[in-house]
């Protein structure tokens, strides 16, 4: 009896030890559980009206509107740049990219440890990481080739896509076996593509193939709170399309215009693909899916349509910078909303870190904001008094106020635009309003003196670049 009763207190005991363990890691469980999933999609230099939610009638998008019509559609909102590089900067760290020299758009140099995003910036995908999630970027990165500057180095769990600032579509263009047979700038479009550390055989349109990682990503980490940057290259050039897509625009008669449009409708088939996912897994009403382009269409090169926006990709004009923009969250956010302050894509990461079950403590201050209390009308005011752009080469500027008023330098001209009456910016009004003009020129030069200067050259220096670095691409 005095056995079974010692035996019977040991075991008690052993239960109650372990009992504090087992509690702590089903709350450390369910609160992984309880943090949303984050997804954002990232089109490259879609136009502005090229989506059904801006009003494209030729290219439907049904899938990309669904994010819209189940979320919210933004009407004013922004990138931090007109090029990808420097915007993508700005979306992955939610800071202005010039505060840590990213103003131009980086070059490839795979042997340079300098040409890209500065290690002194955390991404969303670090921040992410420190309560438990799991990440995954698909696609174009474009912040860097040198080892140290990958995405696994960056934050993220997994990679599957390019290093480069673009790519050929088509597999059976992608003849290079890695970075150490590049010799130009634009070899990189040519290379095989990398899951991790490791270059693949891949036969899928690279479009097809993007969309299928992201649905066998979300499959897999199911399970935990997850991060996907999903960095879709189209529709940037080259126009290459598979002619599954291209016969889908039979009423399209502008040749340009009809392969762009196939690779439009190629995203948004992916894009329907993942909601399709999230639905099957029962996850969608947990999952901010944020939908963007990373700078406006530049309609001459690939045929995009920037509706009524003057100008176009590398432009401070509102086609440049002013993008289609959605967010859905099921759980948090009524459908059917438009939002029509001003917002910007830097605000994708306060807002991201800011749903998560413990704090975030950020390495670095954002500029971003989170947008979820305005969008729940908890805050009615404004997310930005001020949202700022900067060419640094080109001495250009452009500074919006929440008001709608817009003050911009371009080509040695000054402009004044009160967005509200003219989106289109058809009538400066600078002599008219001097005095307002004055003030934006103030707060720019505000902000700008927290700026750094260039710390890399960029695209336009390419040649002065590779006489510098003779050993660009090798180390011989």
């Amino acid at each position: 009896m005095r056995k079974s009763f010692h035996f019977l207190s040991l075991t008690i005991l052993g239960v109650l030890l372990f009992t504090p363990k087992l509690i702590a890691q089903d709350a450390e469980s369910q609160a992984l559980k309880t943090q949303p999933n984050i997804i954002v999609i990232l089109a490259d230099d879609l136009g502005y009206a090229d989506v059904g939610f801006n009003g494209s009638t030729d290219i439907p998008t049904p899938n990309i509107d669904r994010i819209a019509r189940e979320g919210v559609k933004f009407t004013n909102a922004y990138v931090s740049y007109a090029v990808c590089g420097p915007s993508r900067a700005g979306i992955l760290t939610g800071r202005y990219q010039d505060r840590f020299g990213f103003s131009r758009n980086p070059l490839l140099a795979p042997n340079d440890p300098k040409m890209g995003l500065p290690l002194s910036e955390e991404t969303l995908a670090d921040a992410l990481g420190r309560v438990g999630y799991k990440s995954v970027a698909l696609g174009k990165w474009h912040m860097g080739a040198h080892e140290s500057l990958v995405p696994r180095k960056r934050g993220f769990t997994d990679f599957f896509g390019f290093l480069s600032g673009g790519h050929q579509y088509l597999p059976e263009l992608w003849t290079l076996n890695d970075l150490t047979e590049a010799r130009t700038q634009y070899d990189g479009y040519n290379t095989k593509l990398l899951r991790n550390e490791t270059r693949v055989e891949e036969t899928e349109y690279l479009t097809d193939a993007l969309s299928r990682e992201a649905v066998n990503y979300i499959q897999h980490y199911k399970d935990a709170p997850f991060f996907m940057y999903l960095a879709y290259n189209a529709p940037h050039a080259p126009l290459q399309a598979t002619p599954e897509y291209v016969e889908r625009f039979d009423h399209i008669k502008d040749p340009k215009r009809k392969i762009y449009a196939a690779m439009v409708s190629a995203m948004d088939d992916g894009v329907g693909r993942v909601l399709e996912t999230l639905d099957s897994l029962k996850l969608a009403d947990n999952t901010l899916v944020f939908f963007l382009s990373d700078n406006g269409g530049p309609e001459h090169a690939n045929a995009s349509d920037n509706g009524l926006l003057r100008g176009e990709k590398g432009d401070l004009f509102e086609g440049g910078i002013h993008v289609p923009f959605a967010l859905r969250w099921p759980a948090r956010l009524e459908g059917g909303k438009t939002y029509e302050k001003a917002i910007s894509a830097l605000d994708i990461f306060a807002t991201a870190i800011n749903q998560t079950s413990e704090p975030i403590q950020t390495k670095n201050t954002l500029d971003g904001v989170d947008l979820i209390p305005y969008l729940t009308e908890a805050n009615s005011g404004d997310p930005h008094p001020y949202l700022f752009w900067r060419k640094f080469d080109q001495e250009e500027y452009a500074v919006r106020a929440a008001n709608g008023l817009k003050f911009e330098i371009q080509k040695n001209q000054s402009y004044l635009f009160d967005l509200q009456h003219d989106l289109g910016e058809t009538n400066s009004i600078l002599k008219e309003r001097s005095e307002d003009s004055r003030s934006l020129k103030k707060q720019y030069s505000i902000w700008n003196m927290e700026m750094k200067d260039p710390v890399f050259l960029g695209l336009l220096q390419d040649k002065l670049y590779s006489r510098q670095n003779p050993n660009r691409f090798t180390t011989n």
